[in-house]
This record gives C-alpha cells, structure tokens and sequence, in this order.
C-alpha cells in the first residue's frame, strides 16, 4: 500500500510540472488507481471512441450500459477506474500475452470479419490508428480476458438442476422431464366373442396375475389376442404422449414390474406390464438448455465480477482529485 502512496504522489508531481508554462491545464490526473491515472483527456478519448465506434475493450462494455457512460462523466469515470484496476492486476500477477498470440488472435478476427491484412490496416489508417497501437490494443484485451478467467469465469459453475430450476420457473411445474416406458400387454380381443367375452377373459387372467402363480410372459405367450403378438407380449416402447389417452393413465404412475387393471383401448382390452421406465429430458428442455445455461452464466458472471473488482477496490490505493 505505501509503494502505492509514493507511486501515486510521484505521478501527481510529474503531471503538475508538466503542465504549460502560462498556467494554462492542457490535461489533468482525475484518479489515481495505484500505479494507473485516469486523465480527462483519457475520458474525452474513451467517449469519442464509443461514438465512432473505436477501440474499446467489448468484453468490458457488456458489463455496463454504453448509452449511460457516455452521458454521465460519473459513470464513465468509475467504468475506468474498473479498467485501470484490472491493468494493475496483470501487471501484479504477471500476466503477459506473446506476439504470437496477438498475432493469432489478429488472424481469428480477420477470418471472422472476412478481412485481408491489408484490409484491416487500411481501415485503421482511416481512423488514424497505427497498425502496432492496434496490436497493443489487442495484446491489452487477451491480458485482461486471462485475468477475467482466471479470477471469475473459472470459479463459475453451472449444474444441470440449475439449468431445470430455472426452466419449470419458466414454463410452470407442468413442463417436467419425460419418462419412456417399455411395455409388455396381454390383449384381449372384442372381435372373439364380442364385448362382454372379452372383459371377462381379461379378468381371468387379471386373476391369475394377482395370485402371482405363473409369470407375466408365460401367460401372455398363453392368452394374448395380439396378431402381432411378440415373445413375453412385448408392445414396443413409448412416451405418454404417444399412447392412447386410457393406456397413459394407467401407466403413468407405474413403477418397473407393475401390472395395469383391465384397460380399454380401440384395439380390445389390455393388461399392461412395465418392463422399463427411463427418465429422458423434456425435448422442449433440450432445445432451451444451451440459452438457459448461457443466461445463468451471464447473471453469475456480472455477480461475481462485481464482486471481485469491489475486493480489488477495497484493496487498491484510489485517489480522486
């Protein structure tokens, strides 16, 4: 903290010997942020680049409301002291970014934007922006995005209850997972006899399955009317949603190795086995979870960066003139 202190006093005396020799200020140090000064002029630049869309850091810009920064000097003026902290950071940790690097970040952004080198400096040219102020430029922002990862976006962690919790608190409690049931059935056919036979074959073997003498398959494989009858009297394996509406109410409550009552369906009468029950995800959840998951993150991240950047203020040396 004193290295600051002297850092920064040191910094004020050299800006007020340099200042014009008629009295007049050509600029002056608003803030000291340990080592870092914000400048008016550094104000005045920073809004000038908002409006003609110059280089800003847009990883830092997302966290606050542009419109407000360029109208209210307050505002920008804690939105710069949010960078000089940072800055400060990486020269604390020691963070540093090659030229290689920079140079494979200048490439991804050309292969993005569909630029050509020659391109890109020819653009920066036309804003009076040297080709290695742009590279420092660069340089600055991958510093600050290793900063931001190392000391926020990793500790973020983003479960699957999170993403679900945040869904039914979205679509109501109706909008639940999904459970796949594979069905095994006895069928007993209307078209033997007619109606009141049918029932009444049904309830026979209802009774045998109650006493639990012989085995669901056996008395399907002995029984069942199905003409497409399969070995055990496998049926297939469905969503509720797929069923007829007399079969989904008997099952839905089902557990494996259940047995229904007598259900009526157009097919004849059924009793139904639940060979297996798999919880499978809402498919409206599935197309929703990545922009769920994605805001969870934002609201997390803008948090906890908060939070960081208040610990790094209170333990900064920050003076304002």
């Amino acid at each position: 903290m004193m290295k600051n202190l002297i850092i920064g006093f040191l910094v004020l005396s050299f800006w007020t010997l340099s200042q014009s020799t008629r009295g007049e200020v050509i600029d002056r140090i608003l803030v000291v942020v340990n080592s870092e000064i914000v400048t008016l002029q550094d104000m005045n630049s920073y809004r000038q680049q908002l409006k003609t869309g110059g280089l800003v850091d847009e990883a830092l810009l997302t966290l606050v409301d542009p419109e407000k920064i360029m109208k209210d000097d307050s505002a920008l003026m804690e939105h710069l002291i949010n960078e000089r902290l940072l800055e400060s950071e990486i020269k604390r940790l020691g963070i540093q970014v090659t030229i290689e690097r920079v140079e494979q970040e200048i490439r991804s952004i050309l292969a993005r934007r569909n630029l050509s080198r020659s391109q890109l400096q020819a653009a920066l040219q036309q804003q009076g922006v040297a080709f290695s102020d742009y590279q420092d430029f660069i340089r600055n922002s991958l510093a600050r995005q290793i900063l931001i990862e190392r000391e926020v976006s990793s500790k973020i962690r983003i479960s699957d209850e999170d993403i679900m919790t945040r869904y039914l608190a979205m679509t109501g409690p109706a909008q639940r997972n999904v459970f796949e049931y594979q069905v095994a059935h006895i069928l007993f056919s209307p078209a033997r006899g007619g109606e009141a036979a049918a029932r009444e074959r049904a309830q026979q073997v209802l009774q045998r399955l109650q006493q639990g003498n012989q085995p669901f398959s056996a008395l399907a494989g002995q029984f069942s009317e199905d003409p497409n009858f399969a070995q055990g009297g496998l049926l297939g394996t469905f969503q509720l949603r797929e069923m007829h509406s007399n079969m989904a109410e008997a099952l839905e409550n089902m557990d494996v190795g259940d047995h229904s009552p007598i259900v009526r369906t157009p097919a004849g009468f059924h009793i139904f086995k639940v060979l297996q029950k798999r919880l499978i995800p809402d498919p409206q959840f599935e197309r929703n979870r990545e922009r769920i998951r994605e805001a969870l993150f934002g609201e997390a991240f803008q948090a906890q960066f908060n939070s960081w950047v208040n610990q790094l203020r209170q333990e900064a040396f920050i003076r304002r003139n």
